[in-house]
């Protein structure tokens, strides 16, 4: 009884083994005749963990017709880190062709860290061999603007041509960072010539000027040049600047006479109410007068002939302007 127990137990291993070499046989066999043998052992164990099988023999294959000894546990560990195996093989073959020195462990970081955006390990390889041209285009405007010290705009069209530099490809700054250090610099360089006339005659004195600065030092790039396709003339910034100023310096002078205005028509007001002050005091002295002369009257310092005397004087004088009237 024991024996027929061992003859099953052995007839079952013996048929999930044939299975498993049956449905490894084919993956088994081509990785053999392509001169990249891979384990029965292996494939099981890549299928137990999840793995592709195929993807795997096939990344491993194509490695090794490139002379890339590549090992199935290498490609495993890429592909359990989310990264893309074809890829990162096209790319280190791509890059031996090219006489390119990458690594695979560099170009597997090259892979994960662009994932998820628009870039790849194997555009990179790409750019560094066939460098990539770049139009600076800066907030959706085709020009790169600049005001010369003559207050003429220049309106310049730049490309720069880059190569991926794959020693700091990870963790640098990327083509956003190029194009705005370009701008910058053909903005501050337009900047400090001493008119327009100097940039149409020489752009590449803009050029030759950019590019000792060193913009590509932290990037994933190495700018090869930068080339100016097209200057034109914009607006003349420092007319209208000065024009402006102008426009806002009459206003503050028309503010200053107006409040002067005021003051004046104040300081006239001010006038008119001390006349009509002074007009009440001199009525309120004439009213005076009479009661001056009843008291003189009572205290005999006044005679009826006196009074007589300043009436006549009164009467005379109001004939004499009468006459003084009629005549005019």
């Amino acid at each position: 009884m024991i024996i027929w127990i061992g003859i099953g137990i052995a007839l079952i291993g013996g048929l999930v083994i044939a299975l498993i070499m049956i449905s490894f046989f084919s993956t088994w066999l081509k990785a053999l005749l392509a001169k990249a043998p891979v384990g029965f052992t292996t494939l099981l164990a890549m299928r137990l963990r999840g793995v592709p099988v195929g993807l795997i023999v096939d990344a491993r294959v194509t490695a090794v017709k490139a002379s890339l000894p590549l090992t199935t546990d290498q490609l495993e560990a890429h592909y359990l880190a989310e990264g893309n195996v074809v890829q990162t093989v096209q790319s280190i073959i791509a890059a031996s062709k090219a006489n390119i020195t990458l690594n695979w462990d560099r170009a597997c970081a090259i892979d994960l860290a662009t994932r998820g955006t628009s870039k790849s390990v194997l555009e990179a390889v790409r750019t560094s061999i066939n460098p990539k041209v770049i139009d600076c285009v800066i907030e959706g405007r085709d020009t790169i603007d600049g005001v010369a010290k003559d207050g003429i705009q220049v309106k310049v069209r730049a490309r720069v041509t880059v190569r991926s530099n794959l020693d700091r490809y990870v963790g640098s700054a990327q083509e956003e960072t190029v194009i705005a250090r370009v701008g910058e610099s053909i903005v501050s360089t337009i900047g400090s010539s001493e008119n327009y006339k100097v940039v149409l005659e020489n752009p590449n004195s803009i050029t030759e000027k950019v590019l000792d600065r060193g913009l590509d030092q932290g990037t994933a790039f190495e700018i090869l040049s930068i080339d100016i396709a097209d200057v034109d003339l914009g607006e003349n910034r420092g007319a209208a600047l000065r024009s402006s100023q102008a426009a806002a310096d009459k206003e503050v002078a028309q503010a200053h006479a107006e409040i002067r205005r005021a003051a004046a028509v104040a300081l006239e007001q001010e006038n008119v109410a001390k006349v009509q002050e002074m007009q009440a005091k001199l009525v309120e002295a004439e009213a005076q007068i009479p009661l001056a002369m009843a008291e003189a009257f009572r205290s005999g310092n006044l005679g009826v002939m006196d009074y007589y005397r300043l009436r006549n004087v009164e009467a005379d004088t109001d004939m004499r302007s009468s006459i003084s009237k009629d005549t005019d």
